[in-house]
């Protein structure tokens, strides 16, 4: 088994886009089951955690932006790491994560280097 980030991008900055605490507490529940199904299936591997909204990028020529990097209003919000056979296999396994039933949401799948080589 190789293993694969899923890193999980929203929307960190609008403040209209952030989850009341009635839909935090959907959310979690949505996400502790999908968590759950995917440790029943040996696909969790260690490692995962979220983000905080605070950060900075250090850019070349001493460049420093005091904010987490930001595309199409999404940023990185957190990640965990998988096993699965090959990247279609691993890309099989956020179709049912919650974030996606967020706006502006998704998640990058990637396989780390020590299995990619």
């Amino acid at each position: 088994m190789k293993e694969f980030v899923l890193l999980f991008r929203m929307d960190i900055t609008n403040e209209e886009a952030q989850p009341t605490k009635k839909q935090m507490e959907t959310y979690m529940q949505q996400w502790l089951s999908w968590i759950n199904e995917i440790a029943v299936n040996d696909q969790l591997a260690d490692g995962g955690n979220h983000f905080s909204r605070q950060g900075r990028v250090l850019k070349s020529n001493n460049e420093v932006v005091e904010t987490p990097h930001i595309a199409d209003n999404n940023s990185i919000a957190g990640y965990i790491i998988v096993l699965a056979e090959n990247l279609d296999e691993a890309s099989k396994i956020p179709k049912r994560c919650p974030i996606l039933n967020g706006q502006n949401t998704s998640v990058e799948i990637r396989e780390t280097a020590t299995t990619g080589k």
